[in-house]
């Protein structure tokens, strides 16, 4: 990460309840290594436990990881790097309008047979990511289903989903007619 990156990132990360004068102890790794490392891990595609030893080791960063996530800070990070893109673009921070559309992948043999379907459309044995963005083309939605649930089905579950967190959107297209929307 860049000195320009970690210059917007770092106001967004929460402050750790020691420097706050909360208690505790001081924590053994900086939060630029250890977003470095995730970054790193997603950018690459790798297994936690595949983790580079130039970063911090493997558990430590799941570990901040899962409890960021838990606490909802990894989603609500995305959101305000999110806002921040779209008012520095002089869009409003919420998006009006966004697209839908689903992907099949294939599954590899270790994913269960209970996560995966057969798309008979594309003849694809697998998921199925069904991805909401903005005009922009940020995320502002994802849900992962079996191959064979029917783009109609996900849609209504995700843009249920859409409605109760981005509110203002009130446009959502399709690449294919789902059905009349009132988002």
């Amino acid at each position: 990460m860049t000195d320009a990156e970690w210059a917007v990132v770092r106001p967004l990360l929460p402050v750790p309840g020691w420097l706050r004068g909360r208690g505790g102890q001081p924590e053994a790794y900086c939060h630029r290594a250890i977003l470095d490392a995730i970054r790193h891990l997603v950018d690459n595609g790798i297994k936690w436990r595949a983790m580079p030893a130039d970063f911090p080791p493997w558990d430590r960063v799941y570990a901040f990881f899962r409890r960021w996530r838990d606490h909802g800070l990894v989603r609500e990070f995305h959101d305000r790097l999110r806002a921040r893109v779209r008012e520095g673009l002089g869009r409003d921070a919420e998006p009006s309008a966004g697209v839908i559309d689903s992907q099949s992948v294939k599954a590899d043999a270790v994913v269960g047979a209970d996560s995966r379907g057969f798309d008979g459309g594309k003849l694809v044995n697998g998921r199925k990511r069904h991805v909401v963005v903005d005009t922009l083309g940020l995320l502002l939605g994802v849900m992962v289903t079996a191959a064979d649930t029917g783009d109609r089905a996900a849609a209504q579950v995700l843009l249920g989903r859409l409605r109760t967190t981005w509110w203002a959107c009130s446009l959502v297209v399709a690449s294919e007619v789902l059905s009349e929307w009132d988002v």
